[in-house]
This record gives C-alpha cells, sequence and structure tokens, in this order.
C-alpha cells in the first residue's frame, strides 16, 4: 500500500514549517509530510503526487483556502481537508462545510487539536477509499442476488462449489454432479433462483475476484488469469473488457489514482 500523504497550505512560513514539523514528529515516518505556500504550488504538488488530506489557511494572497478547495475539487481531484482559520466566520464556515471540509481549527492550533483533527480526517478518508474500492470491485448484480436466499439447498451448495473451484475449469454438468442433479433440470433450476445463466454468473464470479486480485496484488495478468479459470490470458482479456469496458491492464493503471478514474 502506498504511503498515505498529507499537503499542508498556508502563505506563512514560518505557520508552515511549524505545522510540517509537527505532523513529521507525530507520523514518525508513516505519513509523508509536503507543503505549499498558495494555490499554485499546490496544483504543482498534485500535479506530481496523489495527496489524501490537505491543510489549508483560509487567508492568502491571489487564492484563498476555500477558492483553492473549489477548483481542486472541480478538476476532479479527490481528498479530504482540513481548514485553519485566524478568525470565525459564519459565511468561511458555511462555505467549508458545502466544500466537505472535515474540520474547520481557528488559530492558534494547539499541538493536541491539530492531531486530533488529522487522525479523525485520516480516519473518514480511510473509509471513503474503502467505499471507493468496494463500488470498483463489486459487481452490484451479483450483490443484489447473492442477498436473496435461494429456495433451493441444491442452489446454495452449488455456489459454494462454483467458489471453491473458481480457479478450475468447470463446466455446468460438473456442478449439476456435484449438487446430484440433472444437468438439464439443473440449468433451468439455477436460472430460476439465481436470476442469471450458470454461464453467466460463473462468469460475473471470475471477474469480480480478478478484479479484487488486479487492486490487490501486483501479480501478471497471466497468473491472475489462471487464479480466475482462464487458461490463457488472451481469452480472460476478451471476457474481462466485454464485462468492464476496459482491459485489465488498464483497470489496474486508472485504479492505482482514483481521480484518474474521472478520465476514463
Amino acid at each position: 500500500m502506498d504511503t498515505k500523504v498529507i499537503l499542508i497550505v498556508d502563505d506563512e512560513q514560518a505557520t508552515r514549517q511549524g505545522l510540517k514539523k509537527t505532523l513529521e514528529k507525530w507520523s514518525n515516518g508513516k505519513f509523508e509530510i509536503l507543503s505549499a505556500a498558495n494555490g499554485q504550488e499546490t496544483f504543482e504538488q498534485l500535479s506530481r503526487t496523489k495527496i489524501h488530506l490537505l491543510v489549508t489557511d483560509i487567508c492568502m494572497p491571489e487564492m484563498n483556502g476555500l477558492e483553492l478547495l473549489k477548483k481542486l475539487k472541480d478538476k476532479g481531484h479527490k481528498f479530504v481537508s482540513i481548514i485553519i482559520s485566524g478568525h470565525p466566520d459564519f459565511e468561511y464556515a458555511q462555505e467549508a462545510i458545502r466544500l466537505g471540509v472535515v474540520n474547520y481549527l481557528l488559530k492558534p492550533v494547539s499541538k493536541q487539536k491539530l492531531i486530533e483533527a488529522i487522525e479523525q480526517a485520516l480516519e473518514k478518508e480511510a473509509n471513503i477509499e474503502r467505499i471507493e474500492y468496494m463500488e470498483k470491485v463489486t459487481d452490484q448484480k451479483l450483490l443484489k442476488l447473492d442477498q436473496v436466499n435461494n429456495r433451493s439447498n441444491s442452489i446454495k451448495a452449488a455456489k459454494t462449489f462454483i467458489n471453491e473451484n473458481i480457479s478450475n475449469q468447470i463446466s455446468l454438468k460438473d456442478v449439476a454432479d456435484a449438487v446430484y442433479l440433472n444437468a438439464s433440470y439443473f440449468s433451468v433450476l439455477f436460472k430460476e433462483q439465481v436470476g442469471l445463466t450458470f454461464s453467466e454468473y460463473l462468469t460475473r464470479k471470475r471477474i469480480q475476484i480478478a478484479k479484487n486480485r488486479l487492486l490487490t496484488t501486483d501479480l501478471q495478468i497471466e497468473e491472475i488469469a489462471l487464479e480466475v479459470g482462464y487458461q490463457t490470458a488472451k481469452y480472460f482479456i476478451k471476457i474481462f473488457k466485454d464485462y468492464e469496458g476496459i482491459t485489465p491492464s488498464k483497470f489496474r493503471k486508472v485504479s492505482e489514482l482514483d481521480d484518474s478514474l474521472i478520465q476514463k
């Protein structure tokens, strides 16, 4: 897993360096702490690095913190953010809430309050990331179907057999035999209770597992193809593209940076 990145934006050098030093000491190498003096430097940082948490002052020349956040959001950048302000301002606070800012801190900020806010923000960022990951990997149609209680124990046993033998060459007859049913009857029963043909269900299961492996491992496409029951990478790539609209390699690449999905 890549190191999470925190970017501090403040035009006052002493404040910026003080915040950076505090967070580096707290982080102890667990997170990468970057800093920028203004909007332009922030955009330069984001052109090179994915930011997970942005901590920005409001009052800055040329572009204030809220304007900066809005421009970044408009460009599709995804991160959580904390605002630091020298004085309370109801309108600023309202706009910050509208922009999804997770905390609004008033200067001077104690180290304890800063760290508590950072930890809360990173926890929220992790939750958002988990949700986005599940959305990328989960086949929503399969999820809905699997949440329905099948009336037949034979179908439940068939699903278990499929899951346990997903890396093998599985035919409808293999599964029917495993649950002691005639292949023709099993085919009709499966479609009736699952809502998909046996072939489509098996393919969707394989693609879902493949997506998980693409996002969580460095395995080669050929290795993943074998893991999910395809004898050749070429055929696996064709099936994957039919279902997902992109190749496995492209899926892995665009998923490395959340904001690149917006450009797909």
